[in-house]
């Protein structure tokens, strides 16, 4: 769900406006998943601009105690999200950890990382969601490893796919975005960004994207 309709279609200018999303049909990205895709979405290049940093941080980090209480701490998905999530937490004045994808294979052995006390109310925050898999592998390792109370997750960014829609919904999450997939491919159209055979070629992709290109 978007936060605001205003500031969806602010942040997607903003993310065209940083080269944030790449395209490339010719030669189709390959996700984590294994989804291929003509399109790919770094939000990690929003750190090294301060101005639309701060706008990002400020979107996101305004509405959590209004929706959600206030947080004992901020949790970032790694890696994607552990600096967006970091600032953040400081911005809310907030304990912060982050989250592997897996424990380390050494040392301690963490997959939460940073400290964090049992039963801790938690926010989670996401650069980016596409599957949804890796957002709810962070959410089981905070209620499990950390014994933590997740009360919802806040992204910049969702492709807004069927299958992370229904995982969130099967876990009770509660998922706030900045924009959309449907508003980002709008802006860039509108903008010129994108031509009308990559916008339609696009919109084709959306509808599904584990069969598109095979």
């Amino acid at each position: 769900m978007i936060l605001d309709k205003n500031t969806a279609h602010k942040t997607a200018e903003l993310l065209l406006q940083i080269n944030a999303i790449k395209l490339n049909p010719q030669e189709p990205f390959t996700w984590a998943s294994g989804i291929k895709s003509p399109i790919y979405c770094d939000n990690r290049i929003v750190l090294s601009y301060p101005t639309i940093r701060n706008y990002i941080v400020s979107e996101l980090a305004k509405p959590i105690e209004s929706l959600y209480g206030k947080p004992d701490a901020i949790a970032g998905v790694a890696t994607g999200a552990i600096g967006i999530g970091a600032i953040i937490a400081d911005y809310l004045g907030l304990p912060f950890v982050y989250v592997r994808p897996e424990p380390k294979k050494h040392g301690r052995k963490n997959q939460i990382e940073g400290k964090l006390n049992p039963y801790a109310n938690v926010v989670v925050i996401e650069d980016l969601i596409s599957t949804g898999k890796s957002s709810m592998n962070a959410v089981k390792a905070l209620k499990e490893e950390g014994q933590a109370h997740v009360k919802g997750m806040m992204a910049i960014f969702t492709y807004g796919f069927d299958e992370s829609e229904a995982l969130f919904k099967d876990e009770f999450l509660d998922v706030y975005t900045l924009s959309n997939y449907e508003i980002l491919l709008k802006k860039a159209y509108e903008t010129n960004y994108l031509n009308e055979t990559e916008f339609e070629l696009l919109k084709t992709w959306r509808k599904d994207p584990a069969n598109w290109n095979n």
